[in-house]
């Protein structure tokens, strides 16, 4: 398999495997991993990976860089990080050829193709299948956010532990058995939580909503950063 220069077409053949919503707006690269035409059949697209431009408030980037873009200006800034740094957006590969390391492969081999001091990267999954760290991205794990210390230190209050956080099902049912007193505290600390999260504020109390707010309880997004060796900081 080879890794060639891709458009928004490769990404579109892809695009249903992934677990984001598959508009992809304005993107700066895209390269993608095809396999070796066969006779009289067109490379077939195998994965893809797809480049943008930063986000200007990750707060994990100023951990990693060592505050290497702070205190300035928010206009000079947005100049040194459109200069110096390219965030992996999105990465797909067929379900039929993973755990084959293409993952790792297609970032690995993009990188430097990039030529930028900074290359960066967000993944949910990133505890669970760290294939930026195996293409030499290190990481930095987010912590634990106080509104949900808050709500899981609540949960505890009324029986439900953190072990039990995986299981929607299970929550609901001990949510649903609660007295009306422990009920009425829960349902004011969940309501809290959600203040966070735009329309689910307003989500009715039911395993739908149980099911979302344990998805941000046990989340922890973890950010990949690689610096280029080949290319310093540009400043101007």
């Amino acid at each position: 398999m080879r890794i060639v220069p891709g458009n928004r077409d490769d990404y579109e053949k892809l695009a249903h495997y992934h677990y984001r919503d598959s508009k992809l707006g304005a993107f700066v690269r895209i390269f993608a991993l095809k396999g070796i035409p066969t006779l009289g059949m067109r490379r077939q697209t195998v994965g893809v990976i797809v480049y943008k431009m930063p986000t200007p408030g990750a707060e994990l980037r100023n951990v990693a860089t060592g505050g290497l873009f702070t205190g300035f200006d928010k206009s000079t800034q947005l100049v040194l990080l459109n200069k110096n740094v390219r965030c992996i957006n999105r990465l797909i590969i067929d379900p039929r050829f993973r755990s084959l390391g293409l993952a790792s492969r297609l970032v690995r081999e993009t990188m430097p193709k990039i030529n930028v001091h900074i290359i960066e990267a967000m993944a949910v999954m990133g505890l669970v299948n760290p294939f930026f760290e195996k293409a030499g991205m290190k990481a930095f794990t987010a912590k634990i956010q106080a509104r949900c210390v808050r709500l899981v230190e609540a949960l505890s209050m009324v029986g439900i532990e953190r072990q039990e956080l995986i299981d929607p099902q299970k929550v609901q049912r001990e949510l649903d058995r609660l007295p009306a007193a422990s009920a009425d505290f829960i349902e004011l600390e969940i309501y809290r939580f959600l203040q966070s999260y735009g329309s689910h504020r307003y989500s009715q109390a039911g395993l739908e909503r149980t099911r979302y707010v344990l998805s941000k309880l046990t989340a922890r997004p973890v950010y990949y950063i690689w610096f280029n060796p080949k290319l310093k900081l540009r400043t101007s």
